[in-house]
């Protein structure tokens, strides 16, 4: 018996039982226990909106137990959204033996042939207790054999079943199941730095925030709007998209800016051509600032490269010298056609294609610069009192605090 069933003293499969298994945080050798211990962290704080729900660590997995009375599908789901996860198994549980585990195979291939109507089937074993006394090939046989008496209907198939049977035997307990449910993999959060990422309402930078927040990396966000140019629903929808984004990264603080000021003031002072990427500019200084202030060690864009007149590789350069801190693109190299179907897979492609205006249309240019050089833009940012509208940026910021859709 498991040291949480000897404490609880709860017969075997009362419960529903989830086998959670490690992504890259396997490999992290040394640091193995603190990235499991940060991914055990993340899963309990995430199921905690279910009753009679517990996780914990034992002999190298994660294992969540739940009342039968909870939504099962709905367990599997809040599991799947945890960065570190690399696949969830539902398992049946029995002592381990060869006689119990036989019982439970059949016990388990019943059910799945009353659910699933399966006809074929394989056995795939394993032992992680080496001195279990059957090795891994005799018990997938004896296994097999054990359910070919139980359930009549059904017969081998070693090249394509109906449900491979996973045995997996271990030193108290032995562990039945058929599906491993893909999680997202990647590395718990909090054990890759914190970053400020400059979101928008469009459909990049909500999938390059995910990216990096997946990466281990909390995350902190700053909104720019232009009002009255755009409006009070343009940015509820940009709450809403952070709150989507927060069911995998957790609540974080959105600082919202108004940029119109240090629009206008670069309209009227500057080439128009030369107004995207000088905005851009001011927008990453900006963020810098609130980073600094926020103990955030990077900023974080949604940019890809060539994708519009400020993400081509020379707008890119100009804008990275605007700031000392690093800037991270995940999506630099992506097609955008992929960053829609991942936008599409987490959940915020919906919310980001609503039309409502965004402060990067606001004063745009028929014919903004592609190729700007760095020298002629310190010359038209020398017109402006940069330092001046910077403060007064910051002085005016509304801090939003984001959680979980």
């Amino acid at each position: 018996m498991t040291m949480e069933q000897t404490i609880e003293n709860k017969p075997l499969n009362s419960e529903y039982i989830f086998i959670v298994r490690c992504g890259e945080v396997a490999l992290k050798g040394m640091n193995k226990p603190y990235f499991e211990r940060m991914l055990l962290e993340r899963i309990k704080k995430l199921l905690r909106k279910f009753d009679g729900v517990r996780a914990y660590r034992h002999e190298g997995l994660i294992y969540v137990r739940a009342d039968k009375s909870q939504d099962k599908q709905a367990i599997i789901k809040e599991i799947g959204k945890v960065f570190g996860v690399a696949s969830i198994s539902p398992a049946m549980e029995c002592e381990s033996n060869m006689e119990s585990i036989g019982r439970t195979a059949v016990e388990y291939m019943l059910e799945a042939i009353e659910e699933r109507g399966i006809k074929t089937f394989k056995v795939e074993a394993k032992r992680a207790d080496k001195n279990f006394p059957v090795k891994s090939p005799d018990i997938a046989r004896q296994i097999g054999a054990a359910v070919l008496k139980g359930c009549k209907v059904l017969r081998v198939d070693v090249h394509d079943p109906d449900v491979r049977l996973f045995v997996d035997v271990r030193h108290d307990l032995s562990y039945i199941y058929q599906d491993k449910i893909p999680g997202y993999g990647g590395l718990p959060l909090g054990t890759n730095g914190k970053g400020m990422t400059l979101l928008s309402g469009g459909i990049d930078s909500p999938v390059a925030t995910w990216m990096m927040a997946k990466r281990g990396m909390l995350i902190e966000a700053v909104h720019f709007h232009s009002y009255p140019y755009t409006s009070q629903r343009a940015q509820e929808k940009v709450e809403e998209l952070a709150s989507l984004v927060a069911t995998y990264c957790g609540r974080f603080r959105m600082h919202v800016i108004n940029l119109l000021p240090i629009q206008e003031q670069i309209v009227q002072n500057c080439p128009e051509e030369e107004t995207t990427i000088l905005v851009r500019r001011f927008m990453m200084k900006i963020a810098e600032r609130l980073a600094r202030k926020t103990d955030c060690d990077m900023l974080i864009t949604g940019e890809n490269l060539g994708q519009v007149a400020s993400q081509t590789a020379e707008a890119l350069v100009v804008t990275d010298a605007s700031v000392t801190m690093p800037v991270m693109r995940p999506l630099i190299g992506m097609d955008k056609v992929d960053i829609m179907e991942l936008a599409q897979e987490i959940g915020t492609y919906e919310k980001s294609i609503e039309p409502y205006e965004d402060c990067c249309t606001v004063f745009l240019p028929k014919h903004p610069a592609t190729k700007p050089k760095l020298d002629r833009i310190l010359h038209s940012e020398s017109k402006l009192d940069c330092e001046a509208l910077i403060q007064a940026a910051c002085e005016s910021e509304e801090i939003i605090e984001i959680r979980p859709a």
